[in-house]
């Protein structure tokens, strides 16, 4: 604070996620910051306890599992200021009373993005050497090696990588992308011509993008106005044999319409994301060579969540001396964040 003092913080997360993400060394430095009353960290805040503890609390950390921020739990906290996310969305807790009684909201959607660009960017690689499906082919053909030659050509000189969403991950697949041979064009419609060419692409129309990829990587929000962005009629755009990459959202991705074309062979699809999540038991993608499904594992997993964590402190910490902070979530982007 101004003054000197340190606030009163509480940390509001399931306790998986604080026993990942807040090892002593976050503790540490976290009690370095701010005044840590019992109890430290909630799952829930309706108990007794939690609601006396709130009457005192000025800022929040939350992440993963924190209860919806309603009106009346937020009455409990009449002196809270500022809430900084140790993840990335906020959507599922973060209420339109958050933005009336105008409290700071932060997040570590920045540094989330960062494993999912990495994934994107080996699944890329993958895709293009076929790596994955080859690896499906293996358990059938023992004898020989010659089914490597049966997935057209095994390259990633001169491929047409396609991305969707010019988002944080978005930036950050482009930008690495640009170290390869590769021609990256990206689909965005509030992105700029400029900023997207710097980065690495070429912004183009998405019918454009579609029909000419090699490689189509999705990463756009899951809003109303994405759902099923890409359907039965823009995967009959892409070209035989591509590969669908999904690291966003399963409902940005029309899964009927994409189990018809991979059952036909036609196009290789990379899922670590699905709608529903998991797939049902029955669905047709659990056993075709040419799928590979991940458990949602691009994001933040084990000693990457503590990045965000430490992001989060870095925010309590511009926010005490006076500092802006660098990753605000505001209540006009609010209704189009991921």
């Amino acid at each position: 604070m101004a003054d000197g003092r340190r606030p009163q913080a509480l940390l509001v997360m399931d306790s998986a996620s604080f026993g990942v993400q807040f090892h002593d060394e976050q503790l540490r430095r976290l009690r370095g910051l701010a005044e840590l009353g019992e109890p430290v960290m909630t799952e829930e805040l309706d108990t007794p306890a939690v609601r006396r503890r709130l009457r005192e609390v000025e800022v929040l950390l939350t992440s993963w599992g924190c209860p919806e921020l309603t009106a009346e739990r937020l009455a409990d906290a009449p002196r809270l200021r500022a809430i900084f996310h140790c993840a990335g969305s906020v959507r599922f807790f973060v209420t339109d009373e958050v933005w009336r009684r105008g409290i700071l909201v932060t997040t570590a959607a920045d540094e989330n993005a960062i494993p999912v660009a990495e994934f994107t960017l080996a699944a890329v690689i993958f895709a293009g050497k076929k790596a994955p499906f080859l690896a499906q082919d293996a358990r059938r053909h023992r004898d020989d090696w010659s089914y490597a030659t049966r997935r057209g050509e095994l390259s990633n000189r001169r491929r047409t990588i396609g991305v969707v969403g010019f988002s944080r991950v978005g930036r950050r697949v482009v930008e690495r992308l640009r170290d390869l041979e590769m021609d990256v064009l990206v689909a965005d419609p509030y992105a700029g011509r400029d900023e997207v060419r710097a980065a690495g692409g070429e912004l183009v129309p998405l019918t454009d993008l579609l029909s000419r990829c090699d490689v189509l990587t999705l990463h756009v929000p899951a809003l109303p106005a994405t759902r099923h962005l890409i359907g039965a009629a823009e995967l009959a755009l892409l070209r035989d044999g591509a590969t669908v990459i999904n690291t966003a959202r399963g409902a940005v991705l029309d899964t009927a319409a994409l189990e018809r074309e991979c059952v036909a062979g036609r196009l290789d699809a990379i899922l670590d994301v699905t709608e529903p999540e998991p797939l049902p038991a029955g669905s047709p993608l659990y056993d075709l060579p040419n799928v590979m499904i991940t458990p949602h594992i691009a994001g933040s997993l084990g000693s990457e969540t503590r990045r965000m964590s430490e992001s989060a402190l870095d925010e309590l910490e511009r926010h005490l001396s006076g500092r802006p902070p660098r990753a605000a979530v505001t209540a006009d982007e609010f209704p189009v964040s991921a």
